[in-house]
């Protein structure tokens, strides 16, 4: 319209110019609050450099596309790596530095994590008289001492067996060595008397030699001893005030970590106390049917200390993988010794049958409810922890691959609430049947936590509907985790 209508001011036509296009007419203006939305929203519809990169493609003042600068890709990706290799350098030094403090303070450490797994046993018991009015301190006794008793009584029942048959298997190996000398003098190697005996001077000479050797290893074997004795002691003492107090331990954590961190703390952990405790009773149920039927087995082979070796199997077997071969092992040895070639590899048969049946069919049945690791997982754990620990570090060793698991796949759930993967109804939250913490104010606490989480994520998608979607994990992860 060229002209204003007659009748019309300019201040009129240039209102209704204002409010009227070539499509026709346009809607009246919005409040301040839907302007300012709208001009975030236009600010950030308008695509960056690094958003253009993504896609490929830069728009140019000629409006053609063309490709976009590699030095710029490769500048991101250089970038990208760089920033997490300084991650992983940080990671690996700490682990380090984690490693060498843990080694300074191991033998006050270790006390405390056996402490722990024992009261996973002793829990239920204890829980179950605090619940019918007895004391906690007389529950925890009467616990104690019951379990102990019955350990007690166990290595009671096979001590006349083994003492009566240890000389037996003496004498019996006394004769194997005897027929292995007349062996290997017979054909086919047709060793000389003379040299049979040159060779048992050489072992004595050796043995002679190295006797300061042997007489420290002595010493040093009474030490270990000695040691291993505090340690008990000191882990009986941690497991009574543990399973007395430790009913405190979580509302405390709370008190002194704040509700943001300590909910969090609240739920991880009483995972990992179920998961320890699946361990446990796992390791138990695997290794009872290991000894019964090895030992049943062992009986009827007429193998000497069968009745011992079924308790030794039986304790071997919470050590994963080498206790059960190190326990069949030793029963074949006795076999052998005791027996000859026939029966000991009648019990080799034996063994392998029972711990195959329980690696393949019973153990991950068990070990996937307990725990869900993989095997590999649980075979490198074993190892690492027996190089570097000993023994003792072999039985922790799938625990404490069992606890870094569950805090790992905590961390996970969290990340993938907080991207919209997943919704809080799709976590299963422990404390809701957890041993350590069964309240219901509990449980709704968490799953409160956790709802603010996932409307944090909410909300911030919510004012970035419009950014372009290679922003949009970004804002999410930028997100104060508390």
């Amino acid at each position: 319209m060229n002209a204003n209508e007659p009748g019309q001011t300019s201040e009129q036509a240039s209102e209704q110019s204002s409010t009227t296009s070539p499509k026709g007419p346009r809607p009246k203006a919005a409040s301040a609050a839907t302007q300012a939305r709208s001009a975030r929203a236009e600010a950030a519809d308008t695509p960056s450099i690094l958003a253009q990169a993504v896609e490929g493609m830069v728009a140019e003042d000629d409006g053609e596309e063309h490709p976009i600068d590699r030095a710029l890709i490769l500048g991101r990706d250089g970038r990208w790596f760089a920033g997490w290799a300084l991650r992983f350098i940080i990671v690996v030094i700490a682990a380090v530095f984690a490693f060498k403090i843990l080694g300074s303070v191991w033998k006050g450490v270790l006390p405390i994590l056996l402490a722990l797994l024992i009261c996973t046993v002793l829990w239920p018991p204890v829980k179950w008289m605090r619940d019918h009015k007895i004391p906690a301190s007389l529950a925890v006794v009467v616990t104690m001492v019951g379990t102990i008793a019955v350990l007690f009584g166990v290595f009671a029942g096979i001590a006349p067996s083994v003492t009566s048959q240890f000389q037996q298997v003496v004498d019996r190996a006394t004769e194997g060595g005897r027929r292995f000398v007349e062996w290997i003098q017979g054909p086919p190697l047709n060793l000389e008397s003379n040299r049979v005996d040159e060779m048992v001077n050489e072992v004595t000479a050796f043995l002679q030699d190295h006797s300061s050797r042997i007489a420290s290893g002595v010493f040093s074997g009474l030490s270990t001893a000695s040691s291993f004795a505090v340690t008990a002691a000191v882990t009986m003492v941690l497991v009574f005030f543990f399973l007395k107090d430790g009913t405190k331990f979580l509302p405390w954590l709370r008190k002194f970590t704040g509700n943001n961190v300590g909910w969090h703390l609240t739920e991880v952990l009483s995972r990992t106390w179920n998961t320890l405790a699946g361990f446990i009773r796992a390791q138990a149920a695997v290794s009872l049917v290991d000894a019964v039927f090895i030992g049943i087995g062992l009986v009827l082979l007429k193998v000497p200390m069968a009745l011992a070796l079924a308790v030794i199997t039986f304790f071997a077997g919470f050590i994963p993988i080498i206790g059960a071969v190190s326990a069949g092992f030793l029963a074949v040895v006795i076999a052998l010794v005791s027996n000859g070639f026939t029966n000991a590899l009648l019990a080799l048969l034996l063994i392998l049958v029972v711990q195959q049946l329980e690696s393949n069919i019973l153990s991950p049945i068990l070990q996937s409810k307990a725990m869900d690791l993989h095997a590999a997982i649980v075979l490198l754990a074993v190892t690492v922890g027996g190089t570097l620990f000993g023994i003792i570090g072999a039985f922790l060793a799938v625990p404490v691959a069992a606890t870094i698991a569950v805090w790992l796949r905590y961390h996970s759930e969290l990340v993938s609430l907080r991207a919209g993967e997943i919704t809080i109804d799709d976590i299963e939250i422990a404390t809701s049947k957890g041993k350590t913490l069964t309240s219901q104010e509990a449980f709704n606490a968490v799953r409160g936590r956790l709802t603010n989480l996932s409307g944090k994520r909410r909300r911030g998608r919510s004012e970035s509907t419009v950014a372009p979607k290679v922003f949009e994990a970004k804002t999410v992860i930028e997100e104060d985790p508390s």
